[in-house]
């Protein structure tokens, strides 16, 4: 999903806001999907500003609760919730139902999350000390090509294949 700078939604906003334009046409003038214009404004019209300056948050497993019972009890869709507690998207929603309905409450504990780097799958080799940087520069240039054949390789069996499905396609209809 694209991520819009505060600036880029103000600007969606007061376009709509100022009367001239319809969702539809706002969506249009910025290159993005109506329902998107949509929500912003909603969620504008409910907390101003700080709807669209958005940091990411983490949610307690009494505030999801909270929510989802609200929606349950008075019957609100996913994006009136989203307005209403200017979340991020319905997407949360949908995971936080999922986690409840799997595991209850204990299921909308926040993860803590590592602060450490992921590892490499495949760590950097070290250096050869013997090189020269010239002979450096040769393997490198020695492994780019390698590299760039192996790409060409694969990109020509992916067109045999779609090729050979669409072959296939073809004879099975006729």
């Amino acid at each position: 999903m694209a991520k819009y700078d505060e600036q880029f939604k103000l600007e969606t906003i007061r376009q709509y806001l100022s009367g001239r334009y319809s969702y539809q046409e706002v969506a249009q003038r910025q290159g993005i999907e109506k329902s998107m214009v949509r929500r912003w404004v909603a969620a504008y019209q409910l907390h101003g500003v700080a709807a669209v300056s958005k940091r990411y948050v983490r949610y307690s497993a009494q505030f999801k609760l909270h929510v989802l019972e609200r929606i349950a009890r008075e019957g609100l869709s996913d994006r009136q919730a989203v307005a209403i507690y200017n979340l991020r998207n319905s997407g949360v929603l949908s995971q936080w139902r999922g986690q409840y309905n799997e595991g209850g409450v204990g299921a909308l504990t926040p993860k803590r999350q590592s602060k450490a780097a992921m590892p490499h799958k495949n760590p950097p080799a070290p250096l050869p000390k013997d090189m020269t940087i010239e002979q450096l520069r040769e393997e490198l240039a020695y492994l780019r090509a390698e590299n760039d054949y192996l790409k060409k390789l694969d990109a020509l069996i992916q067109a045999d294949r779609t090729k050979a499905l669409t072959k296939k396609r073809k004879s099975s209809k006729g």
